[in-house]
C-alpha cells in the first residue's frame, strides 16, 4: 500500500533525512517510532506530498505521489497531524464532515450518506456530548479527537497519524489505539508515528524505528525491533525491556534494575 524508495530532505543546509526505505503493507497497522528531530513528521509530509521530494520516490496503492492530482491524493490518504487550529469557529460535526469533502462533487454538495457516516463517527468516538461547540474551543486532547473522527470520515486506504494519543487521556489513549486495531482489519493501512514504545510494541503489526539522524536503525515486528539494543541506539543507557504477565514492557533502566521485573 505504501512503497517509499530513498527518500531524501533536507531544509536549507540541514539534512533531515537521507536514503529511507520502507513499505507499509494493506490493512497493516505501521508504527514509526524514533526521538524527538528524527524527522518523522518532515517524513509524514513527504510521503503527502505537503513537502516536494528532494530525492527518491513515493508510492501509495502502486501510484507515485507526484502524478497525482490533490484530489485524487485526498482519496488515498488522511492525515491527523500533531496540533491543528483552525482560524475559523468550526463546529465538532462541521469539522469532521470536512473529511468527506474528496468525495463530495459537482452541484449536489452534501449528501445524505456525508451526513450519516459523519454521525456515525461521531457516535464512535464519544464526540457527540460537544458535537455543537465551536472546535477551536476544545482541548487540545479533544482536538486529537475531532482530527481522528474526521480522518476516518475521509474513508481512504491509507491513514498518517502523527502523534495521534500524545495529548489524550491515558483511556483515550488505548481507546484510539484499539479503535486503529480495528481499522486496519477492514484492510485500511495505517502509519502512525509515536514516541511511546510501548504502543507501538503492544499494538502495531510493523515498526520502523528512526534515530536523531534521521536513519533507519530496525524495521520489522515490534518483538524484533523493541529491544534493548535497539533501544540503546536511541536511547542509550534509558531503556530496559521485560516481561510482565506475558506481556512485552519498556521500562526505565533505573527502575528495572531496583525492582523485580
Amino acid at each position: 500500500m505504501l512503497s517509499v524508495q530513498h527518500l531524501g530532505f533536507s531544509y536549507g543546509k540541514r539534512q533531515v533525512f537521507s536514503d529511507i526505505s520502507f513499505s507499509a503493507l494493506e490493512g497493516e497497522l505501521c508504527g514509526l517510532f524514533g526521538p524527538n528531530g528524527s524527522g518523522k513528521t518532515t517524513l509524514f509530509k513527504c510521503c503527502l506530498g505537503l513537502l516536494p521530494l528532494q530525492a527518491g520516490s513515493v508510492q501509495i496503492n502502486g501510484k507515485d505521489i507526484r502524478s497525482l492530482s490533490l484530489r485524487d491524493l485526498a482519496r488515498l490518504a488522511s492525515y491527523v497531524p500533531q496540533e491543528h487550529r483552525p482560524p475559523f469557529p468550526y463546529s465538532v460535526r462541521e469539522v469532521v464532515l470536512m473529511g468527506r469533502t474528496p468525495h463530495m462533487g459537482g452541484i449536489f454538495g452534501i449528501r445524505a450518506i456525508d451526513r450519516e457516516k459523519t454521525r456515525d463517527i461521531i457516535d464512535l468516538l464519544g464526540l457527540d456530548e460537544f458535537e455543537d461547540r465551536p472546535y477551536n474551543e476544545l482541548s487540545s486532547g479533544q482536538r486529537q479527537m475531532v482530527l481522528i473522527a474526521r480522518a476516518i470520515a475521509q474513508e481512504t486506504r491509507i491513514m498518517f497519524l502523527d502523534e495521534p494519543t500524545s495529548a489524550l487521556d491515558f483511556s483515550n489513549q488505548v481507546h484510539i489505539w484499539e479503535l486503529m486495531r480495528t481499522i486496519v482489519e477492514s484492510g485500511t493501512t495505517i502509519l502512525a508515528c509515536s514516541h511511546d514504545p510501548n504502543h507501538v510494541a503492544w499494538f502495531c503489526d510493523r515498526v520502523v524505528v528512526m534515530d536523531e539522524t534521521g536513519s533507519i536503525v530496525a524495521n520489522g515486528t515490534p518483538a524484533e525491533v523493541i529491544s534493548e539494543p535497539v533501544l540503546d541506539v536511541i536511547y542509550p543507557d534509558t531503556c530496559a525491556v521485560r516481561r510482565v504477565d506475558r506481556v512485552q514492557m519498556v521500562l526505565p533502566r533505573q527502575i528495572a534494575e531496583h525492582d523485580k521485573f
